[in-house]
């Protein structure tokens, strides 16, 4: 059995990741959008925002890295892992093959953080 990651296995031309269009905080509901055969070394944040119609796009996980303990959003370090730069190629920002990435309503979002209840 290889010691390769599976992050490290496909190159950044042809990579798989997994988008979570969240549509509500509260009641932790998202569609997992799996798209294959992404050239990350071409492909910006503003053409994967066209693709879901979000207007914000936010890191969740990397392969075999950490989770975070809320199960809808990574509500840790919006500075750094919230994409901004529209221009950004993806390989630049760090994302590789399986990186989980979070899109969704920046308002909605600013309103669960300041009131994080969970709904069932």
């Amino acid at each position: 059995m290889e010691d390769t990651l599976t992050s490290h296995v496909r190159p950044t031309t042809d990579a798989t990741i997994t988008v979570r269009c969240i549509k509500s905080f509260e009641y932790r509901t998202c569609k997992n959008l799996v798209l294959q055969h992404l050239n990350l070394d071409t492909t910006t944040v503003g053409e994967l925002k066209s693709l879901v119609r979000e207007n914000t796009l936010k890191l969740y996980t990397v392969a075999h890295g950490h989770k975070t303990q809320n199960l809808i959003i990574n509500m840790e370090d919006d500075a750094s892992l919230i994409f901004q730069d529209d221009s950004a190629t993806l390989a630049w920002l760090g994302i590789e093959n399986e990186t989980e990435m979070s899109f969704f309503n920046r308002e909605q979002y600013e309103a669960f953080k300041k009131n994080p209840d969970m709904k069932w």
